[in-house]
């Protein structure tokens, strides 16, 4: 039977949540990586405790957004880390896609395209003329073109993503039901992985309340 793969969004700077988190996620149905996002990698204690986690696979969601320089250099200044995966921003430019990727070694890079919390509005205030789509089927190609190994989209845009770019699609704005918090393009889990989703990105959804229960209610609802 396949597996279906989950990261789930580790999105505090409580060290013990987080413990609990990984430990009552844990289960033989799902295949399931760690992100950390720039709330927690930006805490005191990050580095000490991602340098000492280890047999998982773990992201690290910086969204580096700066000049080529600046990006290569930061990529090569958490490289001890061990990251899996880590994000870059599209938006940073070929050159500085190009950059990160030259220096990433064994660690995944994958370009961020449009947040999942933006929608055509929200560009258009941003000062954008193309819709959403065409944004971000640019921003793929600019990935496909940077050789990235991974994108970040929305779930409803992976068909038209996988068209151009043919590596592993990742995809937050991942919810249960039309609780949407501060996202705007979502969609559920079944319904991301049948557009082809490689990977789908839960936060709040699965780390809120009842974690084995949620979790469960996951594997309920792909399974069934």
């Amino acid at each position: 039977m396949k597996k279906f793969k989950i990261f789930i969004a580790c999105d505090t700077t409580n060290i013990n949540k987080i413990k609990q988190i990984i430990k009552q996620t844990k289960n033989n149905k799902l295949i399931i990586g760690y992100k950390f996002g720039l709330e927690f990698l930006n805490s005191k204690n990050s580095r000490n405790f991602i340098s000492k986690l280890k047999g998982k696979i773990i992201f690290g969601d910086y969204k580096i957004s700066d000049i080529p320089n600046t990006c290569k250099a930061t990529v090569k200044a958490i490289k001890d880390l061990n990251f899996d995966y880590i994000t870059i921003h599209t938006n940073c430019g070929l050159d500085a896609l190009k950059a990160a990727k030259n220096v990433a070694g064994k660690t995944k890079l994958i370009g961020v395209t449009t947040l999942t919390s933006l929608n055509n509005k929200s560009l258009k205030e941003i000062g954008y003329n193309n819709n959403l789509n065409k944004v971000v089927l640019k921003q793929s190609i600019l990935a496909k073109k940077a050789n990235l190994d991974a994108i970040v989209c929305s779930p409803k845009e992976v068909r038209m993503v996988k068209k151009v770019f043919k590596k592993e699609i990742i995809t937050p704005g991942i919810r249960f039901n039309s609780k949407l918090n501060d996202q705007k393009r979502v969609l559920n889990p079944k319904q991301a992985y049948k557009n082809g989703s490689d990977w789908i990105v839960m936060g709040r959804p699965i780390t809120k309340g009842n974690i084995k229960k949620n979790i469960q209610n996951l594997i309920d609802h792909l399974y069934q």
